[in-house]
């Protein structure tokens, strides 16, 4: 097993790695730049290496100076950053050290979207729509041309993009060269590369992912799928596991499905295989994320594997210790993302210091996060700040674990979304699993307010009257004093 490993990540993928490393034995190295100085993750780490500028975590030759400095056996990628490139993973096994991630060789064919994407096609698998080749955002006319054939709405995807980076919903045809510029330029940003294809949205639909583990020896299988449906700019803020949509059959044939895709790559490692499913209850494939991802947490409570401790271990050349017939299932799961943007004001990012932090706990409780009171939450880096995930035996018992999880949780300084969190998850349509990839499309309605609530609200609204009108320290006001009001009420001499 390794003796020392370097976490190319930040935030709180790092600090859920450190963690394992800890349990492992392993030492830890960490990266940070000097935005992120103060995070958890820096304090964790056995070693901390600080970066020039945040662009440095896509720089693959100068984090693999930095794994030979230290003399670390592996490298873990998180997810984000370097954790999809078949050429850094290429580079650390060139230099003698391990990628924690598949193979350089299985990152290359799968990250090669159209051509997994007409592979799956070609074995007899529903896919989505989409066009034949990556695209020259430069080539106005061969766009037109391609979102023409394929019809509106559509969406930009990112040849090399994950995570609803580099993803732009394009509705109308005036939009498209806008929405291009966009999605070129925030791939670009997050993976170095702005290429792009097109691919005809299903709308509204359901998001399924199925997490897959693979050996060095051939052995696959899959950890059960998880629903991904409430989305906010391209990114997934509330997921749970199973989905509550499907039901038996559907789930059966879209796991078996998931299997199939990959052995088509000899997939190993972690990796997850994304399904669409539309409202009749048909599911096209979309893509497969190489990597661990953020949601892993899910599937961890769901069936109690630790998929960074797999990681390792598939890593180091050991077999997967199950069959398929052996993963435990049990129960239910909810996550949440907390993210540093205010909802009110169009989920604008929000970074800056956070003046109290109170973490909830319990049992079944989770929380993955890096910040703490008096933490500052970086600018450049994404806005996710914490992920709340509860387990219970069923899911009402699960949400509402997870609405008093959220009920304790404070988050006092810059904006988050904890509100809008705490406000869904007491939506009649959440509670009944009434929602789809049109969720935001709609007002999100406020929950029943208790009569406990009600009557806080009146204190508070007591207290703020008479601290305005200083009912506590009272004085004539102004307009009593002038000459003409003091005369209006003199009697006549």
């Amino acid at each position: 097993m390794f003796k020392k490993v370097l976490i190319a990540n930040r935030g709180e993928i790092a600090v859920r790695i450190i963690r394992t490393c800890r349990e492992m034995g392993i030492e830890s190295v960490a990266l940070y730049d000097e935005s992120d100085m103060d995070s958890l993750h820096v304090r964790l780490a056995d070693y901390c290496v600080r970066l020039p500028s945040p662009e440095t975590f896509l720089d693959e030759k100068t984090i693999v100076q930095i794994a030979l400095a230290y003399e670390v056996d592996a490298v873990h990628p998180g997810y984000g950053f370097l954790a999809e490139s078949a050429p850094f993973a290429r580079a650390l096994a060139e230099s003698g050290i391990t990628f924690i991630g598949p193979p350089a060789d299985v990152i290359t064919a799968v990250r090669a979207k159209v051509k997994v994407l007409e592979a799956v096609e070609a074995a007899g698998i529903p896919t989505v729509t989409y066009s034949p080749n990556c695209l020259d955002i430069h080539d106005a006319k061969s766009l037109e041309d391609a979102a023409a054939r394929l019809g509106y709405p559509l969406v930009i995807k990112s040849c090399r993009g994950g995570r609803g980076r580099g993803e732009q919903l394009v509705r109308k045809p005036e939009m498209l060269h806008t929405a291009v510029q966009r999605a070129s330029a925030e791939s670009k940003a997050v993976f170095g590369n702005d290429d792009i294809y097109l691919e005809r949205a299903l709308l509204p639909a359901h998001q399924i992912g199925v997490q897959l583990l693979g050996d060095q020896q051939g052995n696959l299988i899959h950890l059960g799928e998880r629903e991904g449906s409430i989305i906010v700019g391209n990114q997934k803020i509330i997921e749970e596991a199973p989905s509550p949509i499907l039901n038996e059959i559907q789930r059966a044939a879209i796991l078996e499905t998931a299997l199939t895709i990959g052995r088509m790559f000899n997939y190993q490692n972690v990796g997850t295989v994304e399904f669409l499913l539309d409202g009749q209850g048909n599911f096209y494939f979309s893509e497969i994320k190489a990597r661990i991802q953020v949601e892993h947490s899910l599937t961890e409570k769901l069936t109690g594997i630790d998929l960074v401790w797999q990681q390792m271990q598939i890593a180091a050349g050991k077999p997967l210790p199950w069959t398929q017939a052996e993963v435990p299932f049990h129960g239910w799961a909810m996550m949440c993302r907390l993210n540093a943007q205010d909802p009110w004001q169009n989920f604008m990012p929000s970074p800056g210091r956070l003046t109290e932090v109170r973490l909830p706990s319990g049992p079944q409780v989770r929380i993955d996060s890096y910040v703490y009171t008096g933490c500052r939450v970086p600018p450049k880096f994404d806005s996710l700040v914490a992920k709340v995930t509860t387990w219970g035996l069923d899911r009402d018992a699960c949400l509402a674990r997870m609405k008093g999880a959220l009920a304790d949780f404070v988050l006092v300084g810059t904006p988050t979304n904890l509100p809008l969190m705490q406000r869904i998850m007491h939506t009649t349509a959440f509670a009944r699993a009434h929602y789809n990839t049109n969720f935001f499309t709609q007002p999100v309605a406020n929950g029943e307010t208790s009569a406990i609530q009600l009557r806080d609200l009146a204190v508070i609204t007591a207290v703020q009257y008479a601290r305005r009108h200083q009912l506590f320290n009272p004085t004539t006001p102004p307009r009593w004093q002038s000459g003409w009001h003091q005369d209006s009420r003199r009697l006549p001499q």
